[in-house]
């Protein structure tokens, strides 16, 4: 470390990115600072992945033990189901404390110095600190900003966080509303959905554009709406925007069409979940210091190295990782992002490779998918001069999904014709997110269909609704 720093790198913000990029900056030598105003983890653990997959799974058990249709086809009578909704909400805060520790004491363990406060930028490699009103000033070689993002409230919707509220609110699952409106069909929509109706709850979904899941591929969705909504008691009200919400009880929502914004139809519901997406925290850091302007949607420009644009071209020792960046806004995405920006600051040059970085709705079942969408995949090939193909596999022709009385799932591969070059793949079924790590892999390791049609699944399990997939696919080169 050059005399003239305090440190090598400072991060701000210890989110699951900056805890990363910490971790893989101390294996590579480097003397490293992590600030943090709130607590350690950040959205993953405090508000999102963690307790959601908590709440997730207790109201997956009740939803198991209730399916007496289920059950009885497997040859199993139990009597009534019960649960305590405060020891639910009590398992996912515990599993929250926990992962905080363990995060805290990885970075303690390898001597990272944790600064209490928050962090901005006031000059190039300088860092302001400042905790209750006291300031202090860092240096350093480089600078990571890992400042992630917080829930998304449209204008003409009201809060209160016990009616009206964002997934913040909701993890902490303080009340089981008899009818409750979620606003919007992407993940969080989904999950909460899933949460609710397990535990007994009525939900209404408003998705402002024609379809519902709209960011999924369209056999997905289809087949979601089969497996996870017809099902339930749920009701969906598509191509419908949320023109005001108004908090009480009950709780008042206007629906209005989308493109004319006329209402036509007024909702009285117990609760109202507002999941309309995430926006960046990347006010007050001081990025004007050093001459960086914001998008117009407020994420911090960078490219593929997680260097911080400036005019166009990278700011010498400034990264930006994680949802501030606005390029995928997912916890293991900020991790890898944490990584390539060490990398780079290392001298060992490394792009990220986006379309490698799978997702997942942890429903039941779940829903995951890694890369292209087929519609996205068609407009790259007429783009590119190639053309695409798709091959289908389902759970109801798997052994290991027959067994466990799951045969509810589709698999589907997106490829070039011409080389085989996996494009996209897309799953819904049981342990749907598990499943999709050997395609992001493929992808990441440029393999093709046809490599990968000569790989030896274990039987029987669900790995083989992949392995048949690839062995139907057909390359035409």
């Amino acid at each position: 470390m050059s005399q003239e720093f305090d440190y090598d790198l400072v991060i701000i913000g210890a989110g699951v990115g900056g805890h990363g990029a910490a971790l893989h900056a101390v294996k590579r030598g480097l003397k490293t600072a992590i600030v943090e105003a709130d607590k350690m983890g950040g959205t993953c653990v405090n508000q999102g992945c963690i307790p959601s997959k908590a709440l997730l799974a207790a109201s997956g058990r009740v939803r198991d033990l209730r399916n007496a249709h289920h059950l009885k086809a497997l040859g199993i009578q139990i009597g009534d189901v019960s649960f305590d909704r405060q020891r639910i909400a009590d398992h996912a805060e515990n599993l929250v404390s926990k992962i905080q520790g363990d995060m805290t004491n990885s970075l303690t363990r390898l001597k990272v110095d944790i600064l209490q406060g928050r962090g901005k930028l006031v000059a190039d490699q300088t860092v302001s600190i400042t905790d209750e009103g006291k300031a202090k000033t860092v240096t350093a070689r480089d600078v990571i900003i890992s400042s992630g993002s917080v829930p998304f409230v449209p204008p003409g919707i009201e809060t209160d966080g016990k009616t009206v509220f964002t997934s913040d609110e909701a993890l902490k699952l303080e009340w089981l509303p008899q009818w409750i409106a979620i606003i919007g069909s992407g993940y969080i929509g989904l999950e909460f959905s899933d949460i609710y109706t397990a535990l007994g709850s009525e939900v209404t979904i408003i998705e402002a554009l024609d379809q519902l899941m709209p960011t999924f591929d369209p056999d997905i969705a289809k087949m979601a709406q089969r497996v996870l909504i017809t099902p339930r008691d749920i009701e969906t009200r598509a191509g419908l925007i949320a023109k005001t919400v108004t908090p009480g009880s009950p709780v008042v929502i206007e629906l209005a069409d989308l493109k004319t914004k006329e209402v036509v139809d007024v909702l009285e519901v117990d609760a109202c979940l507002v999941a309309t997406g995430r926006i960046p925290v990347t006010k007050d850091l001081g990025l004007k210091a050093v001459g960086v302007e914001l998008d117009r949607r407020g994420f911090i420009p960078v490219n593929d190295h997680m260097a911080v644009l400036r005019g166009g071209k990278p700011v010498p020792h400034l990264w930006a990782i994680g949802d501030a960046t606005g390029k995928m806004m997912l916890a293991h995405a900020a991790s890898a992002q944490g990584v390539i920006a060490v990398e780079n600051i290392c001298d060992r040059p490394r792009a990220i490779n986006y379309l490698s970085i799978p997702a997942a709705a942890f429903t039941h079942p779940e829903v995951s998918f890694v890369g292209l969408t087929e519609p996205a995949a068609k407009e790259k090939a007429a783009a590119e001069g190639f053309e695409i193909a798709t091959v289908r596999t389902y759970f109801k022709g798997n052994s290991k999904a027959l067994a466990e009385g799951e045969p509810d799932g589709l698999a589907k591969v997106i490829y070039r014709k011409d080389t085989g070059a996996i494009l996209g793949a897309h799953i819904i079924g049981l342990h749907a997110a598990d499943l999709i790590q050997e395609a992001a892999n493929a992808i990441a390791q440029n393999q093709s269909v046809e490599d990968l049609s000569y790989l030896v699944h274990t039987h029987p399990t669900l790995s083989e609704v992949l392995d048949e997939a690839f062995k139907r696919a057909v390359v035409t080169h």
